[in-house]
């Protein structure tokens, strides 16, 4: 079995905590609390930059391929209603493909290259870029139409046509587009809270602070370690970590609250790591992987007399990184006024899919005893 702290290196993506860091006591001073940095409006505006972040992030090749597919639809049905036969319609409808198909690509990349800058302008600057790129897209996209013969005569009536057709396309994307941000943005913003709602559960926290307050005579050393990975969590909780974070943090913080639940449960628990160098650089939502940890423990170890295992594996495969984390299954049934719901779960694959569209997933199964819950991510 490889040691579990050589896999994955440190990294320093993650913002500056509003936690303090934990202080020994050689340090010379007991407590030692930063100013915190909570700021309404800040926060607001850091709301309204990741909206509209998101109405600009066409950089997903699913999405891209959805706008492409939404362009083509639309051009087919002009294509139909100027057409006088099937064959006409054939003939419109290939010119229409190839036009429609470099346009959008154009349109996509662009605006994917220029999404950083977009974000800071306002709404006004903002629809004129998308709409005036639009027209100069169309117009991309037809000048080889016209350079065949493949279209009919230019004129400057003609070119205007096509540039206000681009620039009516574009309009519709872009309302597409915003839409789809408002819609997901909420649901962001709702898994967000329902996440840091069931992080920070009361019965893990005082369990926690109860094992540290034991410890405290009897073994010092164990008390300050626990305290300070208890601190790690709350510390990340509380900050904004923005959309991502590497997927060897979210290990990190694994072990931080396995550190802790070993401390309580003793020989009844047991942890086995098997992770992969690679599967570290994946881009992950922060906080998505320590739900799964806890409800390995609270459903498949804490019930059990004899305690469990508890398996998290991190692999890269064919551009993939997958991370399953497995546990045992107490021989009976958990007591009936404490069953799962599938909020955590839910909340995953909802922030999974807000950062990776449908190139990420979630997957739970049992066989075997086992419960297994997969998340599968696309590697950069």
């Amino acid at each position: 079995m490889p040691d579990p702290d050589a896999e994955f290196p440190a990294t320093e993506t993650r913002p500056a905590s509003l936690w303090p860091e934990s202080v020994r006591p050689d340090a010379g001073r007991s407590t030692g609390f930063a100013s915190t940095r909570f700021d309404p409006i800040a926060e607001e505006r850091a709301r309204e930059r990741a909206q509209a972040a998101a109405a600009f992030d066409v950089c997903h090749p699913a999405l891209a391929l959805r706008a492409v597919l939404l362009v083509q639809g639309v051009l087919a049905v002009a294509a139909l209603v100027m057409a006088r036969n099937l064959a006409d319609w054939g003939q419109r409808q290939a010119g229409h493909l190839f036009a429609g198909a470099v346009a959008s690509l154009v349109w996509l990349v662009a605006l994917c290259a220029a999404r950083r800058a977009l974000c800071r302008l306002g709404p006004a600057p903002r629809a004129a870029f998308v709409l005036g790129l639009g027209a100069v897209a169309a117009l991309v996209g037809w000048l080889p139409l016209w350079a065949l013969d493949l279209s009919d005569a230019a004129g400057g009536l003609r070119v205007a046509g096509v540039a206000l057709a681009g620039a009516g396309l574009a309009a519709l994307l872009w309302a597409w587009l915003e839409l789809r941000a408002r819609i997901w943005h909420p649901a962001n913003a709702s898994a967000r809270l329902a996440e840091l709602q069931s992080r920070i559960r009361p019965h893990f926290l005082f369990n926690a602070l109860n094992t540290a307050l034991a410890l405290v005579r009897a073994d010092p050393e164990r008390a300050e370690q626990v305290l300070e990975d208890l601190s790690a969590l709350f510390r990340v909780a509380l900050a904004d970590a923005g959309s991502s974070v590497a997927l060897s943090e979210e290990i990190d913080l694994a072990r931080a609250y396995l550190a802790i639940e070993q401390v309580r449960f003793g020989a009844r628990l047991v942890v086995e790591w098997d992770l992969a160098p690679a599967a570290g650089a994946a881009r992950v939502p922060p906080l998505v992987l320590q739900p799964l940890v806890e409800n390995a423990v609270r459903h498949g170890v804490e019930p059990a007399l004899d305690g469990g295992r508890v398996w998290i594996r991190a692999e890269a495969r064919r551009g993939q990184a997958i991370v399953t984390v497995s546990n045992t299954l107490p021989d009976e049934p958990e007591h009936p006024g404490n069953p799962g719901h599938g909020m955590a779960l839910h909340n995953v694959r909802e922030r999974l899919r807000l950062l990776h569209d449908v190139a990420a997933r979630c997957e739970v199964w049992r066989d075997d005893g086992l419960f297994h819950a997969r998340i599968v991510l696309p590697l950069d």
